[in-house]
C-alpha cells in the first residue's frame, strides 16, 4: 500500500504528463498513465472494502462452520465488495475522458488522424475569433459524457447501497 501511497501523492494529470513525456505520444501511452495513476483508487478501496468485510459475523461464522478461505473470499467477501467497485469504476470514467481529452489537447494523447474531442478543441481554438462553435461542440461532448458518468455512478450507488 505504500506504494499506492506514493502514487496517490503525486497529481494525477501531472503524474500522466510525465509517464506520457517518457513513454511518448499514442492511444496506448496515453491510457497506461491514465491507468497508473487511476490504480491507488480501486487499490484502496478494495482493501478497506476487505478489511471491514474480514471482521463481519457471517464471515466467522463461514469460517466457524469450515468453510474454506478461498470460498469465504470469492462467495462472501467479493460479491459484497464488487457493488462498490462499480460504482467508483463508473465515477472515475468521467475523470478518464477528462484526462485523455486534457493530454489530448496539450499534444501528448491521441495524434491528429484519430479523432479525438481533445485534439478537436485544440485545433479549434485558433478559429475562436471566427467560429466559436469548432472548440464548443467537442467540449460540450466532453461536458455531457462526463455528466453522464456521474448521474450513472451516483444512481448505481442509490441502488446499490443496502443502508437506504
Amino acid at each position: 500500500m505504500w506504494v499506492m501511497d506514493i502514487i496517490f501523492a503525486f497529481p494525477g494529470i501531472v503524474l500522466a504528463i510525465l509517464i506520457v513525456s517518457v513513454l511518448g505520444e499514442g492511444l496506448a501511452n496515453m491510457l497506461i498513465a491514465i491507468s497508473l495513476f487511476s490504480i491507488p483508487v480501486y487499490a484502496r478501496l478494495s482493501r478497506n472494502l476487505t478489511l471491514g468485510l474480514k471482521n463481519m459475523e457471517y464471515i466467522e461464522a463461514a469460517h466457524m462452520l469450515g468453510v474454506r478461505y478461498p470460498r469465504i473470499i470469492t462467495h462472501y467477501i467479493l460479491r459484497n465488495s464488487i457493488g462498490p467497485l462499480i460504482v467508483q469504476s463508473t465515477l472515475t470514467a468521467g475523470a478518464v475522458v477528462l484526462s485523455a481529452a486534457s493530454l489530448s489537447f496539450l499534444g501528448l494523447g491521441v495524434q491528429p488522424p484519430m479523432p479525438e474531442w481533445g485534439t478537436m478543441m485544440s485545433d479549434g481554438r485558433n478559429f475562436l475569433g471566427l467560429n466559436i462553435y469548432v472548440s464548443l461542440f467537442p467540449g460540450l461532448a466532453i461536458l455531457i459524457t462526463v455528466l453522464g458518468f456521474n448521474v450513472l455512478g451516483d444512481g448505481l450507488r442509490d441502488v446499490m447501497d443496502k443502508r437506504l
